[in-house]
């Protein structure tokens, strides 16, 4: 595997490890999630990190399989050009629904 390419998969799993020390003391709930504005921004600037480090995986190797890859970087995008239009759905979801299923296929790629 491509050096940049892992090191790439090494700042997803790190990101999402930050995303998930935030409830390690907490329940994830989304209501309390969209109270948290700290937490918030935190999770939202992991995303960002994720799908800027999935977005240049993506193109230097299409092959490189990574479910809902294409919906993080979208997300990426308008977190950081349409910070306004923001969903806490969304996030939320990323949250719950994709980020562990990532983060298992990431460990796999990365045989840890």
């Amino acid at each position: 595997m491509n050096i940049e390419i892992q090191t790439w998969l090494y700042d997803i799993i790190k990101a999402i490890g930050e995303i998930e020390s935030f409830f390690e003391d907490i329940p994830k709930n989304f209501f309390a999630y969209q109270n948290d504005l700290k937490t918030k921004r935190a999770v939202e600037r992991n995303i960002e990190i994720i799908g800027d480090a999935m977005n240049r995986i993506l193109q230097l190797d299409g092959s490189i399989a990574l479910s809902n890859s294409r919906k993080i970087v979208d997300t990426r995008n308008r977190i950081i050009h349409g910070y306004d239009n923001v969903s806490d759905d969304i996030i939320w979801g990323i949250i719950i629904k994709q980020l562990p299923l990532l983060k298992l296929e990431i460990e796999k790629l990365l045989a840890i």
